[in-house]
């Protein structure tokens, strides 16, 4: 007699977001080519960073915009996902992970990426990207009504996106 085992559709785990991130350190005529270079890239409508402290050796004023950034959900997210990851050449560091199972990994310059030129009124630039790992019913730690805490086993484990990464997107951890 087989056993069959089904597994616990509430052990999947998922992207719940990528970040898409470009920081200068300065306002401007170049914070606005980033904005719309994201924009471009991503196809979202990103929003400004500001300074959390005012730095004074470089110029840098408290509440002022000094980067570009955009959070990406559901097939938008896979999508841009895939052509980053083509970018990068679906190599990502095992340092790369931090203990909850998220990633996060940068591009030196964006015309690499699949499907961009360059365009010289616009420049070059290095983005960031993060990628947010959850499992469902994880939704309970920020909800607003009935917030409960999330036990460490129901959290994705460093190893758990290392495998979702390389069984989903080909994803070569180094």
């Amino acid at each position: 007699m087989e056993q069959v085992t089904k597994q616990n559709p509430m052990r999947n785990v998922r992207i719940a977001k990528v970040t898409v991130n470009i920081g200068l350190g300065e306002s401007g005529e170049r914070l606005q080519k980033a904005y719309q270079l994201v924009e471009e890239l991503t196809g979202a409508k990103p929003v400004y960073t500001k300074a959390k402290k005012s730095i004074k050796e470089f110029d840098v004023r408290k509440g002022a915009p000094i980067g570009v950034m955009v959070t990406l959900r559901d097939e938008k997210a896979e999508e841009f996902l895939k052509r980053v990851l083509a970018a990068v050449n679906y190599k990502i560091k095992a340092s790369s992970f931090d203990k909850h199972g998220n990633v996060s990994f940068g591009i030196a310059e964006h015309v690499v990426i699949p499907g961009t030129r360059y365009d010289p009124e616009v420049g070059i630039f290095g983005l960031d990207v993060a990628i947010t790992f959850e499992r469902p019913g994880f939704r309970v730690s920020r909800r607003k009504r009935q917030k409960s805490r999330i036990p460490d086993s129901v959290r994705v484990r460093k190893e758990e996106a290392m495998k979702f990464l390389t069984e989903n997107f080909g994803v070569t951890i180094v």
